[in-house]
């Protein structure tokens, strides 16, 4: 057993203090610090821009000062300018930067107001649509003075028809509970997606660096390939959780800091502000199993090769399975009730983003997620005692790899040994 130990933790500390690892770690972490402060990053580098000024030259005379006070509502760091020179001059100094744009104020046919807005690109989006929203409310109003229609009459028009949806399920989620699960569920589905195919193809690549270097044939002397294969497995589990426990504690610090400017918007919908416990604890459990699936598997397919540019070949397909159980997660967080889902969702190798993805977007019975953790890990007892068979036949094979016809061979090794 002390041998397993060294196995162990010689593959965590000689993972841990690569710089590959380092890089990766701090990269990701600034990536967090980035995302967690984007409100401030935003902030900063609009500095300077609080007052974007544009021309305005106004054909009509009267539209101008509606515009302003208009726009002030709804933007309050652009400044409209009247301009009395010629539209060739203004765009003339819109093009030297001295106006962000030129806005042209005229009539139409029906003696409403129309505007062309001319800027140096059209790629901005933000400015010019805060300026038709204002134009657009002038209009209505215009409108409305035309048609003899009160205020009143003129906000029933605009008023947005009344909607609500209603779920007839007992304990079932509301929109805005749905709406913020589904972002929650997103950033977590992407987490696993992605750790997954990272920690399994690492476990892959370690037994592979090992036979091409022959130092295997030195460890089946003194260590059962058992013993090798669960060492690997858990050294690189201890690496993964220590890496997630680094950018955990970092994401969390810089959220808790700037919990106030990560509301609205974009942060609501991740469901930052209310994340629930028993989503967390689900999010661990899938993780962790859906870790040790794909890892048993990554393992004893890595021990098939004996060159380490075989590696990609040989778990392409593993990574293909992956990648097709994540595709699938993201068809379900618009349709997580569907047939389709809840079946798939029992596949093994599916069941980590799947279910996972069911409880966190749907009230289902508490049997179900059972089912799907009691199904993970007896296909992960199973995969260890048919990988464990391949490993050990697999790590004294050399030569080309065939593939999958290998598995074959490298179980009748085990057997002969």
């Amino acid at each position: 057993m002390n041998r397993f130990w060294i196995i162990l933790f010689h593959t965590y500390l000689s993972k841990l203090k690569t710089k590959s690892f380092i890089i990766t770690t701090l990269i990701t972490a600034l990536i967090l610090v980035g995302l967690t402060n984007m409100t401030n990053i935003i902030d900063f580098f609009n500095k300077g821009n609080e007052n974007e000024k544009i021309a305005v030259i106004d054909e009509t005379g009267e539209l101008f000062p509606l515009l302003s006070a208009q726009l002030k509502t709804v933007n309050d760091e652009l400044e409209l300018e009247a301009y009395s020179e010629s539209e060739k001059k203004a765009e003339s100094e819109v093009e030297k930067e001295v106006y962000k744009g030129l806005l042209i104020l005229r009539f139409n046919e029906d003696q409403l107001p129309s505007g062309t807005y001319k800027s140096l690109s059209v790629a901005d989006s933000g400015v010019p649509g805060d300026i038709e929203f204002s134009l657009q409310q002038i209009k209505a109003q215009m409108a409305a003075a035309q048609l003899q229609l009160t205020a009143d009459q003129l906000g029933k028009l605009s008023e947005p028809v009344s909607f609500e949806r209603v779920a007839l399920k007992d304990n079932a989620k509301t929109q805005e509970e749905l709406s913020q699960a589904r972002g929650l569920v997103y950033v977590i589905l992407f987490v696993i997606y992605f750790a997954v195919i990272m920690y399994a193809n690492m476990i892959a690549m370690e037994v592979a660096t090992e036979k091409s270097s022959r130092v295997m044939e030195i460890l089946i002397s003194s260590v059962s390939p058992i013993k090798q294969m669960f060492g690997k497995i858990l050294g690189i589990a201890l690496l993964s959780l220590t890496q997630m426990a680094v950018l955990l504690a970092v994401g969390y610090y810089f959220i808790k800091k700037n919990l106030q400017s990560l509301q609205g918007g974009f942060f609501d919908f991740l469901g930052f502000q209310n994340i629930p416990l028993a989503t967390i604890i689900y999010a661990l459990v899938f993780f962790i199993l859906g870790y040790f699936l794909y890892a048993t598997l990554a393992a004893f397919l890595g021990s098939l090769v004996s060159r380490i540019e075989d590696v990609q070949q040989m778990i392409t397909p593993m990574t293909f399975i992956i990648a097709a159980g994540f595709m699938i997660a993201m068809f379900g967080l618009n349709q997580p009730d569907t047939t389709f889902i809840t079946i798939t969702s029992y596949i093994p190798f599916f069941t980590p983003m799947l279910m996972f993805m069911r409880v966190g977007m749907l009230t289902i019975p508490v049997w179900e997620p059972i089912l799907g953790i009691a199904i993970l890990l007896v296909s992960i007892i199973f995969l260890a005692v048919f990988g464990a068979r391949v490993y050990k036949g697999g790590v004294l094979m050399y030569g080309k790899s065939n593939s999958f016809k290998d598995i074959k061979k490298a179980i009748q090794l085990s057997k002969n040994d």
